[in-house]
């Protein structure tokens, strides 16, 4: 019999293993307890699709997806942006959160991933909610910084891209988030890297992008244009609510 605590392989780690409890049983009773059972059947069947990708790590975790869920309907979120989409399973999340006529603009490199979930999400019947754009994301968001229709409009931003740029988005998402709206920056806690010794062995894509998020998580703690909050769900999320 295995008692709470007890290391044993667990069910979650075939896709989006990124809880930081040190209790995989634990984590294991959340998502079957308050996760899974509540799990919409559209993003059930594209978390499943998905796990069977090569590179499904990439995926946000379903507790996650559970908690953007919430979130967004919390702040009565309508108009949002999501940088780095992969399959789609936080982008469903999103817009089965959204009223009918939410927006949600969503950017990603790789439009061949995308449509991988694609038509789980048209199924949902939350396509028209989306406008996938297709490459890097900064071009575009230098554009619409450069215009002033586009500043303050988006309630809620969520950005799982690469990491590396995380400090560039944010110099451009913090004029275009509307006051009182929220960013989410996914994956500040990595992987639990932020703390290991500097001889710790660590992946190498791990610790080439720790400095980065380092660096993330310092200048946002130092940003007195924003409220934030760290939180250890998946592979940690920080919300920053946009005060001035």
């Amino acid at each position: 019999m295995t008692t709470i605590g007890e290391t044993q392989p667990a069910k979650h780690q075939e896709v989006g293993h990124k809880s930081l409890l040190q209790s995989d049983v634990l984590y294991q009773y959340i998502l079957e307890t308050s996760v899974y059972p509540r799990e919409p059947q559209p993003m059930k069947e594209l978390r499943e699709v998905t796990a069977k990708h090569p590179w499904n790590l990439m995926t946000t975790s379903a507790d996650e997806g559970q908690f953007l869920n919430m979130l967004l309907k919390l702040i009565n979120a309508k108009n949002t942006m999501e940088i780095g989409v992969y399959t789609g399973y936080s982008l469903l999340s999103t817009a089965l959160a959204l009223p009918d006529d939410g927006k949600i603009l969503a950017l990603d490199i790789n439009r061949e991933n995308y449509e991988i979930g694609l038509p789980i999400i048209e199924k949902a019947g939350v396509a028209h909610k989306i406008d996938f754009r297709e490459g890097p994301a900064l071009p575009l968001l230098d554009q619409m910084v450069d215009d002033v229709n586009f500043h303050g409009s988006f309630d809620f931003i969520f950005v799982d891209a690469d990491k590396d740029n995380y400090l560039n988005y944010h110099k451009r998402l913090i004029n275009l988030v509307k006051i009182g709206g929220v960013i989410g920056y996914d994956n500040t806690l990595w992987n639990g890297s932020l703390v290991a010794p500097p001889d710790a062995p660590l992946r190498k894509y791990v610790r080439y992008y720790r400095d980065f998020v380092l660096e993330l998580n310092k200048a946002l703690a130092a940003d007195s244009r924003v409220e934030i909050c760290q939180l250890p769900v998946g592979d940690g999320i920080t919300l920053c609510r946009r005060v001035c």
